[in-house]
């Protein structure tokens, strides 16, 4: 059976080159975010199997139930939220996903840290343009981290962080004074206590009714005035107006925003602040968490292995229910 597969939101354009994909199906690669939801139904239509890159391009109920041809949704990662799983289990449509790195956000946490704290990128535009030293930078040795949201990537955050010379302070929900202390971390009882005995706030929660809009104007002012807020999670977490007039008014620090409410962000998207970035005050970039050689590789590779697996009728990692298979590393 040839196949019409779409490949959603390849930015990079390594989609083909970094898998195998069927020879005897129709692939079409798509580079341009599609958000008219029209237009997404229209172009959408003839194609079997929808290949997404993590929540690039949001699948609801509207746009499943309007693709009259799909069978197969394959997203990268084990898990996506912007998926609507139950209107395509009741067309039948079967979802499935990858495995996904850990590794790879919370190396990229770090690198934003160290690049806020040691303003490397204001510094390494001054040196460009023929300037010298502008600023001085922070050691991260003696600093406080605050890590929002404990769980893999959290963790794994705190692991990396360590041999800098950080304390480490935790917070999630389920998060219990005697699992930090395993982990080696302390335990703030609530999000309050962590803004106010940070220096650094790392934000590694899952978006969800009770984290959109957490970090707003009250809690930005429980942060010190030289404190750093980093989001590596999702966009609508951080309620972007107060945290621009925090760092306006002096009263932060400095922040790093790797994921946005729209994405990609558009023209005069009020985060590009062009004042703010050249001072090296608020550090913006797209969405590369999670983006690198290794992790895109295994997940275009995994994409293709589900796509066979399911025309072949073996198992596949399923999401929303039904058999589970882990595909190769």
């Amino acid at each position: 059976m040839a196949l019409k597969i779409a490949v959603l939101d390849d930015y990079a354009d390594v989609a083909r080159r970094y898998a195998d994909w069927p020879q005897g199906d129709d692939v079409t690669v798509f580079h341009r975010t599609m958000t008219d939801p029209a237009e997404l139904a229209a172009t959408l239509a003839p194609f079997d199997v929808l290949c997404v890159m993590r929540e690039r391009t949001p699948l609801d109920g509207a746009l499943i139930r309007a693709l009259p041809n799909l069978k197969l949704i394959v997203t990268t990662g084990a898990r996506n939220l912007s998926i609507d799983v139950a209107a395509a289990q009741e067309r039948g449509i079967t979802v499935c996903g990858t495995q996904s790195r850990g590794t790879t956000t919370a190396e990229f946490v770090m690198a934003l840290m160290l690049a806020l704290t040691r303003r490397i990128v204001p510094e390494a535009n001054s040196a460009a343009a023929g300037g010298w030293q502008t600023g001085m930078g922070r050691d991260l040795s003696g600093l406080t981290l605050g890590i929002a949201g404990f769980g893999r990537i959290g963790r794994q955050v705190a692991t990396l962080a360590r041999p800098f010379g950080v304390e480490i302070l935790a917070w999630s929900r389920s998060l219990t004074a005697d699992r930090a202390a395993a982990d080696g971390v302390r335990h703030a009882p609530d999000l309050d206590a962590l803004l106010q005995g940070s220096d650094i706030v790392s934000i590694n929660l899952v978006l969800s009714d009770t984290t959109r809009g957490l970090f707003g104007a009250r809690e930005l002012a429980l942060m010190r005035p030289d404190a750093l807020l980093l989001n590596t999670s999702r966009g609508p977490i951080v309620q972007v107006d107060p945290l621009l007039a925090a760092l306006r008014a002096g009263r932060l620090g400095g922040a790093a925003l790797d994921v946005h409410d729209v994405e990609p962000l558009p023209d005069g998207a009020p985060v590009l602040d062009r004042d703010l970035i050249d001072s090296g005050q608020l550090l913006v970039t797209p969405h590369l968490g999670y983006v690198s050689d290794q992790t895109f590789r295994m997940f275009y590779r995994q994409t293709v292995e589900a796509v066979e697996a399911w025309k072949a009728g073996g198992p596949i990692r399923v999401i929303g229910g039904g058999p589970q298979a882990t595909p190769s590393t």
